[in-house]
């Protein structure tokens, strides 16, 4: 499904290369669980934003689906990403001034989904993650967990092949991360949903069932 090839990313500073991603290769079969470790500053999110075609590489391909990505235009690229991929982030990106109703929606709105299939699909959405109930409160008005619920659910809603998940329980307590844990795990076994997350934690991490360590941009055999 996903094949990254000699993926390397790097900056330049003051005329020389800080390289951030050195030859990483990867493949991710449909429906895998991946849970990508490191310490601070191995190049995780950039790896995982990569992937999610927010970033590109400075050498290497990468093909999802049979698709080569690096060659696609950008129209195309944003398509292909919006088709198939939701994020879910450790600081929710939720927006403020839309209730959660809205919130849920949004994907839908960009994707010119019809009104009465978008009412439909987030209902669904509210019933699934338990928060009917909070479908007209405002982001500030709920808990860390189901603000994260809520951006799950958004995620979710356009049913992508793939969640991207950067330190998805970096910012709940411990009860709440293991339940936001439980959660992708259900999805992944019971829905099929590929999930490739990004944590610190050996916890989290074991929810996958594939661990990928990077050192200093590398993948660390």
């Amino acid at each position: 499904m996903i094949q990254l090839k000699n993926i390397s990313r790097w900056y330049k500073t003051s005329g020389s290369k800080s390289m951030v991603l050195t030859n990483v290769s990867l493949h991710i079969n449909n429906g895998e669980f991946v849970s990508i470790m490191g310490p601070s500053g191995s190049g995780k999110t950039t790896l995982l934003q990569i992937i999610g075609m927010l970033d590109s590489a400075d050498d290497g391909q990468y093909f999802f689906e049979d698709q080569n990505v690096f060659t696609l235009k950008e129209k195309q690229r944003s398509q292909l990403a919006k088709n198939n991929i939701g994020f879910v982030f450790q600081a929710y990106h939720l927006i403020d001034e839309l209730t959660v109703y809205e919130n849920i929606e949004t994907p839908l709105i960009y994707k010119d989904v019809k009104s009465d299939e978008r009412k439909s699909l987030v209902a669904d959405m509210l019933d699934k993650f338990n928060i009917v109930g909070k479908k007209d409160l405002f982001p500030s008005q709920l808990s860390g967990g189901q603000q994260q619920l809520v951006g799950i659910a958004r995620a979710l809603i356009s049913k992508p092949k793939v969640i991207l998940a950067d330190e998805p329980t970096g910012n709940l307590n411990s009860k709440q991360g293991q339940e936001i844990m439980q959660l992708f795990s259900q999805l992944n076994k019971e829905d099929g949903v590929t999930i490739i997350q990004v944590t610190h934690s050996e916890k989290n991490a074991e929810y996958g069932n594939r661990i990928v360590r990077l050192i200093d941009g590398e993948v660390s055999n």
